[in-house]
């Protein structure tokens, strides 16, 4: 069945207008007609049934039927990359969105080589990867800011996971032993510099991790760091 997020409030009758995209969508690509069925959430209040009450390709109206599925949250996971470039950054959020990644954080780094990126866009891409992988929520995408201000206003209970490629510290499942809050954090394609590592390396919270032997493009690091935290100690487990 066709799943779409929506914002509205869901509840029996419900009337939910769709945007022109959606609209557009049901009617030009799927070939919906009045009637049909499909799947709606909103990450507050589950899956739900809703049928086409009106549909055309600028504009469509749902109806809410019966709750199918009830709320329920994944892993308290964020997934901090430096920026990188637009396709492998794409990438790493549609990836982060299907791993379960609660939020992702683009930041700005040393060796960062952009300072800026079109955060409707990656939401939009966190929001159709939610819609196809079957989760009631949809990962939050953050404006960029710098490594050093994100560190200085760190959550203090949450545990960040700092995957280093000098390839000294244990292995992720060695170094993640424990559930809770915890941050994901994937350098530049240039890496961190050596600045960064030392200040990482004395955080109390972090804890240095190796992704192997072999030096992984950006995309490849967080699709490899979430599935091993998830593994480790998230809902895969």
């Amino acid at each position: 069945m066709i799943r779409l997020f929506v914002p509205h409030d869901l509840s029996p009758g419900a009337a939910l207008d769709l945007d022109e995209g959606q609209s557009r969508y049901l009617a030009a690509v799927m070939r919906q007609a009045v009637g049909d069925e499909v799947a709606v959430f909103n990450g507050r209040d589950g899956e739900w049934r809703a049928t086409l009450a009106k549909v055309g390709k600028k504009a469509a109206t749902l109806t809410a039927l019966s709750r199918t599925r009830a709320q329920a949250v994944g892993p308290d996971l964020d997934l901090i990359v430096a920026l990188v470039k637009r396709a492998r950054l794409e990438t790493i959020v549609e990836k982060a969105a299907e791993l379960g990644a609660r939020r992702v954080q683009p930041v700005v780094t040393e060796r960062t080589n952009a300072d800026h990126t079109r955060v409707d866009r990656l939401q939009a891409i966190a929001v159709e990867a939610s819609e196809q992988t079957g989760r009631l929520d949809v990962p939050q995408v953050l404006e960029p800011v710098k490594l050093e201000k994100l560190l200085a206003g760190w959550d203090m209970g949450r545990q960040l996971l700092f995957c280093d490629e000098a390839g000294d510290a244990a292995p992720v499942l060695g170094a993640v032993k424990a559930g809770g809050p915890w941050a994901i954090l994937i350098g530049p394609e240039g890496g961190f510099s050596a600045r960064e590592r030392e200040t990482l390396r004395a955080l109390p919270y972090a804890v240095p991790a190796s992704l192997g032997p072999r030096i992984l493009r950006a995309d490849t690091a967080a699709i490899s760091a979430l599935t091993l935290w998830q593994a480790a100690v998230g809902d895969w487990a």
